[in-house]
């Protein structure tokens, strides 16, 4: 566990520098990523359930969805991501809507908050694409207080979003070393009760969200223009290799057609509970 007078100095950890970059690159583009996927986003904020008066933190809150919709019923909401274009974006929409909210630059290995300084925590598709999933694991039970509230929604390993990636993935050249653990580890119960079962009283619930575009086109670019780990892939790869990841892309997403457009179920995990 990061010690909490620790994570004051330095809002980045080195290791992180270069996600930091990859995810932030979209800046607003990403808001656009997060529409599709509100419906998952309600669902883990409805199973929240912090106290009324009580302090929300939305790690890795990206353009700050989550926080956005916490804050409409209420709440005081803090969000924290490594991403400054993303926070930028975050702070720009909420102050369009005259919100209160609070967005901090900050690693969700090495969060700038003092131990047990928020009543409620919640990550959507976030945590999971840590390096060190035990450090961020850590860090949430530090910053939650005893009897506070947690809640994670995470992709599960078998389902469209993995299969997404696995397209993106053939494209990508062997990482150097050893590789971080599989972010779709988080979409296991087992997983997630290994890295917060000493801490938290869990319980699962599994969802479906479904992406909604017009077409295959459609769909990669919204994810070309405002995914970061995408729009950073095809930004490094040959003129041939990028239209050959396009063709793919475009192809998967048109595989889930329907008479109206295209609509890819994609299942997820939501983990919530109580802080001991």
């Amino acid at each position: 566990m990061t010690d909490s007078t620790d994570t004051l100095d330095t809002p980045i950890r080195s290791h992180n520098a270069t996600p930091s970059a990859t995810w932030s690159s979209p800046g607003g583009a990403y808001d656009e990523v997060s529409r599709g996927i509100l419906d998952a986003i309600e669902h883990c904020t409805n199973r929240l359930m912090p106290p009324r008066d009580g302090r929300v933190l939305d790690v890795a809150t990206g353009t700050g969805w989550a926080a956005r919709r916490l804050a409409e019923r209420g709440f005081r909401v803090t969000g924290v991501d490594f991403a400054p274009d993303l926070l930028a974006a975050a702070s720009e929409l909420a102050g369009a809507r005259h919100m209160d909210l609070k967005f901090d630059l900050g690693d969700a290995e090495a969060l700038p908050y003092p131990d047990a300084s928020f009543d409620a925590v919640m990550s959507s598709f976030g945590i999971m694409f840590v390096q060190r999933p035990e450090d961020a694991a850590a860090e949430i039970a530090r910053v939650c207080k005893p009897g506070g509230r947690i809640s994670l929604a995470t992709w599960m390993p078998d389902g469209n979003v993995f299969e997404m990636f696995k397209i993106m993935k053939s494209y990508m050249p062997k990482p150097d070393g050893t590789p971080p653990p599989s972010p779709f580890e988080w979409g296991r119960p087992e997983r997630v009760t290994t890295l917060l079962g000493d801490h938290f009283d869990l319980a699962f619930e599994q969802g479906t969200s479904f992406y909604r575009e017009p077409d295959g086109e459609a769909a990669w670019r919204t994810f070309v223009e405002g995914y970061g780990p995408l729009r950073t892939l095809v930004g490094k790869l040959d003129e041939a290799d990028a239209r050959a990841l396009e063709r793919d892309f475009v192809a998967f997403h048109a595989g889930f057609a329907t008479d109206l457009g295209v609509c890819v179920p994609r299942d997820y995990l939501v983990a919530a509970g109580t802080r001991r």
